[in-house]
Formats: C-alpha cells, structure tokens, sequence
C-alpha cells in the first residue's frame, strides 16, 4: 500500500468518468499517484464515484461501497471517499448504513475532498483532466442538470436544474484535447437538446457543434442524448454539411403508444415521434440512430407493448437498447402510479423487443458488405485490428475487426472495406 497513492473506481455513465477524470488531475497536481478502475486496489485512499439511476446501478454502487468498507475496516486502505449520484441523493442513508466510510460527497461538492486531505483545489487547472480512455478519443461534457419531468427519471431529482457551460469554455477545452492528441470527441449531457437555453435563451447545440468542427485536428464530433421533444432542426444542417460531424444521433425515445408516452409524460406523441425521425434521415443521408426503449412502465399494456414492437420493425433504428422499469423514490411514476407489472413480465418484454432489434442489427450489418468506411483503429490484437467506423461510438456499438495484411497504427483513421459480418461485428480490410 502506497500512502501517496489513489485509486479512483467510477461506476455508471461517461458524464461521471469525465468527473473522476476532473478530480484525478487535481490529486496529481497535489503530488499523488492516481490509478482508475484498477484490478487490484494498491492505495491508501479509494474514491468511488457512484452511479443512482436505476435500481441495479444503485446495487452495484452499494456494493462496491461494502467492498472498500471492509477493507477500510481492516486497515487494508487509511481512507475511503465516496461520491458521485448515489451519495448525492441519500447521504445521510449511507452515513447511517456504512459508517467505515471518511467521507460521502454529492456530485458537485467533490472538490472539498481535497481540502478535507489537507491539499488545495487548483483552479486554473479546473477543466483539465486525466484521460482514462484511449488517448484518441474522449468524452466532452456540455452541461449538467435536466429541466424534463419524465415520470420514471430521478436524474433531475439528483443533478437539479440545467446548466449549460459556455461555447468557450467547451472550445478551450476541446483545444487543450486536441494538443494532447484527442481526435474523436462525443459529446454529452443528460439532454444535449436543451443545450444553451439557460445560458443563451435559445437552443444553441447547433452553433456549439459548428464552432467545434471549425476547430484544427477535431476529426469526428458524436453526439450523445438528445431528446425528441423541441429537438433543434437546424443542427441537421451542420451534421449534414460537416465532414467531421459524425452521422449519429443518439436520441432517447423510451416508447411509440401515445399512451405510454403520456403516462411517461414525455410531451410527444407518436405521430411527432414519427415526423421527427423521417425529418432526421431525409435531411442527413445515411445518419445512424440510437435510441432507448423501456418496457414495463407502470400502466403498459399487451397493446402498448405490441404498438412498441411494431414501432420498432417500423422505424429499423441502426442501434436500439431497451429497459425494464425501475420505480424509484420521488420520481413522478412512484408517487402516483402502481408498479404493475411483474418482473418476469418485463425481462419477457426486453427480451423480446431485442430479439426484434438483433435481426435488424444483422440486415443493417449485412448490408454493409462490400463498402469501404473510414474506420479508427482503436487496439490491436492477435488475430486482428479492432476499429469502429463513425457510426460507432466506443463501448456501446459495433467494432470492426480488420485483417492483418497490413501493419496499422492505433489511433490512426484508415479506409476499410467490410467483407463480412460476425454476430455484432463487421469484418474488413485495407
């Protein structure tokens, strides 16, 4: 065990790994080691940044709290921090149940950790970061907070009212990235759609994305969460007309019954759902969608269900997650509504729709073959390269395993044409 060093475990989203990535720059100017997510805990301090969305990221979070607490109780680690959306919510719950931790801290008071350790809080070194993915790509935060009133969403309940960050402080950010040899940017926030609103009193995602695709050495711009509602339609034109904004939209739909989509309190209707997405693919050619469905919604029927299925045949969405629903505390949902539906009724559910979505995922693949894509090379392996295409975010999406004729270098943009699918992957060459 090294007093000197940090090890920094970060569970659930990208918008927190770009946390723990904030704080591990912060411990580095004040003389620490820093390790993240490592396979074996060498520090004397652990800081576990925590994720509160759903039931399971909430277990998974406790758990690994209980891990370190045992061993913060057995003198194995001299200190144990916690942080992060769980902390955020039920501080007081977690002081009372695991009381072996130093300290619980929310999402936005991080910074005072380093001050309970005796050190200081740089702030001219306040958005840099200690990158903890591959040094070619990364993720850019755009905003905090949420002002939608999903019935089913706590996130607004744990991060509060939207706050966007200002187009220049994102582009000096993005700048910096790019010195440090970041090619590939995705940018996030829990609705990107609402982006500059509080800040500008307009949507200004649109103008945000212009002004980073004009920035030197940005080679793809993706982006992440949008929402349908109010969607900004002249971002269409800047993905359309830059060559280094990615065609992909990652846009959370959750349900196609006009039902469900009222009871969800989602302020869309099918039909707009319908318009919105035709809209997307006749303005940018060839854009991939992602989306997310959830199934068991409190009120879901047999119809609605079958209204999704078909919604989904219908639509042939590039990339589509689904799941079940979870009741959490405050949330609209669990104050005015019954959880109705039985657990094994909802995995049947999920299981179902992406039984659906696999045999789409398949056509969409296989009509790939014989085209030649701009491809990132991403790591090597024995057998082959692994590469992802601009429709291909990192960790969520389809990989493409290229052949090893030729010597490629990671982080390297080559052109790759696919000669096969594999399951979920392409397969190509140079």
């Amino acid at each position: 065990m090294r007093n000197n060093k940090v090890d920094i475990i970060t569970l659930g989203c990208s918008k927190n790994l770009v946390d723990s990535e904030l704080l591990m720059r912060q411990f580095v100017a004040n003389g620490y080691a820093v390790s993240h997510d490592p396979e074996e805990s060498t520090g004397s301090i652990v800081v576990i940044n925590t994720c509160g969305f759903i039931g399971d990221a909430k277990e998974e979070s406790v758990n690994m709290i209980l891990k370190f607490a045992e061993a913060r109780k057995t003198n194995r680690i001299k200190k144990l921090f916690v942080m992060g959306c769980l902390s955020e919510r039920y501080t007081e719950e977690l002081n009372d149940l695991i009381p072996e931790v130093d300290k619980f801290y929310g999402k936005f008071n991080w910074k005072e950790l380093l001050s309970d350790l005796g050190k200081s809080y740089h702030q001219e070194l306040s958005n840099e970061r200690i990158l903890t993915t591959l040094p070619h790509y990364t993720y850019v935060k755009i905003a905090e907070g949420c002002n939608r009133t999903c019935s089913y969403c706590s996130i607004p309940l744990i991060t509060g009212k939207y706050k966007s960050r200002s187009i220049e402080e994102i582009e000096a950010e993005v700048k910096s990235l790019v010195k440090q040899g970041v090619k590939e940017f995705q940018l996030i926030a829990q609705d990107l759609t609402f982006y500059g609103k509080d800040l500008y009193k307009k949507y200004n995602l649109s103008e945000l994305v212009e002004k980073l695709s004009d920035i030197d050495g940005v080679e793809w711009i993706r982006l992440h969460y949008a929402y349908p509602t109010s969607f900004p339609l002249d971002l269409l034109n800047v993905m359309r007309e830059r060559h280094n904004v990615c065609k992909y939209l990652d846009i959370a739909l959750q349900h196609s019954s006009n039902s469900m989509l009222t009871r969800m309190r989602r302020n869309i209707s099918r039909e707009e759902t319908i318009r919105l997405i035709n809209k997307i693919r006749e303005d940018v050619p060839g854009i991939h969608l992602r989306t997310t469905m959830m199934v068991g919604h409190p009120g879901e029927t047999e119809d609605d269900f079958n209204d999704l299925k078909n919604f989904v045949q219908e639509m042939r969405f590039e990339r589509l997650g689904a799941f079940p629903y979870s009741e959490e505390e405050g949330t609209y949902s669990e104050i005015h509504y019954k959880d109705d539906i039985k657990e094994n009724i909802k995995q049947q559910r999920m299981d179902e729709l992406m039984r659906i979505q696999e045999q789409i995922a398949f056509e969409i693949n296989e009509s790939k073959v014989g085209k030649t894509l701009k491809t990132i090379i991403d790591r090597e392996e024995s057998d082959f390269y692994v590469g992802r295409t601009e429709y291909d975010s990192p960790e969520v999406d389809t990989e493409v395993l290229i052949d090893k004729k030729k010597s490629l270098v990671v982080g390297a943009f080559y052109p790759v044409k696919i000669t096969g699918t594999q399951s979920f992957d392409l397969m190509g060459t140079i």
